[in-house]
């Protein structure tokens, strides 16, 4: 009786998603396990799950897809999509118990790029689809700590892309979280691809006991494995494809973190949803907040971050 209720739910939400489509545009696609909008504009294609608000792809008018999604990636409830833009909330990286805190564990990233999200609107502006989504406490987030809180995201796709996380505190004290934008962006050959805005700049090496380092060179060159968490650093940054010769501008504003990541092969043989080769195809450049730079959020405020993405030909 219960699972019979369940479908029925299912069903009237999904009939209720399905009025918000946009003939031509925007199309709903709920006949598999994850729930799947597909836009088609004059200015780019882009694909998102509802289940974890998760972008998968985005493609400007005249250009290559934008995004890297692996090819062995799981469309499963409860799992996490691997590439697109994957929202981390409200921790980053591991959660462990700990009995000072009476914390319990949580799934790696947090819980909301894998929880079902609600599609609120979609609306066309100059060209460009504008969607909104959202996720409130549920029973997972509730028995992990959070049980009072909202998350909107805001997509505006054209022939450029902008990502806006609202982190919403509906209690009575303060909200702690830390929150990422974890984007994938697709490159010909990792190795190749040159990252510039960042010399200078202090990180987190996390492949070398979490030693903080300060980056010497102004143009990074991923070798082997790459994790770096560059903190209170709101520099933009230029991804440079001279195979596919593009520029990739990620600006941001109400970040403190900037996160380079590229697993490098050893790792990657290690990730059953990872194609061996795929670290060959991808770099994040994330915008974050997380470790010194975390939020914390007064009873009944708000913090926007956002994440404005430029693609442009270069020769």
């Amino acid at each position: 009786m219960i699972e019979k209720q369940t479908d029925e739910q299912t069903d009237e939400q999904n009939a209720g998603i399905k009025k918000l489509e946009i003939p031509g545009i925007f199309a709903i696609d709920a006949s598999n396990e994850l729930v799947k909008a597909t836009v088609t504009t004059k200015l780019c294609e882009a694909e998102i799950y509802l289940q974890g608000a998760h972008l998968t792809q985005w493609q400007p008018l005249g250009h290559e897809p934008v995004l890297f999604l692996s090819e062995r990636s799981s469309f499963t409830k409860g799992k996490a999509i691997r590439g697109g833009v994957p929202i981390i909330f409200p921790w980053f990286g591991a959660r462990t118990a700990t009995t000072s805190s009476n914390r319990t564990d949580g799934p790696a990233h947090g819980f909301a790029r894998t929880a079902d999200w609600q599609l609120l609107s979609a609306r066309m502006d100059n060209e460009q689809l504008i969607l909104s989504l959202s996720l409130e406490a549920n029973e997972t987030s509730k028995a992990l700590g959070f049980d009072q809180f909202r998350l909107t995201y805001r997509l505006i796709l054209g022939s450029e892309l902008t990502m806006e996380l609202t982190v919403e505190n509906l209690s009575a004290t303060t909200l702690e979280f830390a929150e990422a934008l974890h984007t994938y962006f697709l490159v010909s050959d990792a190795p190749e691809a040159q990252i510039s805005g960042l010399g200078g700049s202090l990180y987190y090496d996390k492949t070398d006991h979490f030693k903080q380092k300060r980056q010497e060179e102004a143009v990074l060159a991923l070798v082997g494995e790459t994790d770096r968490p560059y903190t209170s650093n709101a520099a933009t940054v230029l991804l440079t494809d001279p195979v596919l010769k593009r520029q990739i501008e990620v600006s941001k504003s109400n970040s403190q973190t900037t996160v380079v990541w590229n697993p490098g092969a050893n790792l990657t043989a290690k990730m059953a949803d990872m194609e061996p080769d795929g670290w060959q195809k991808m770099v994040c450049i994330e915008a974050a907040n997380a470790l010194e730079n975390a939020i914390t959020l007064a009873p009944g405020a708000q913090h926007t971050m956002s994440s404005q993405v430029v693609v442009t030909s270069c020769v």
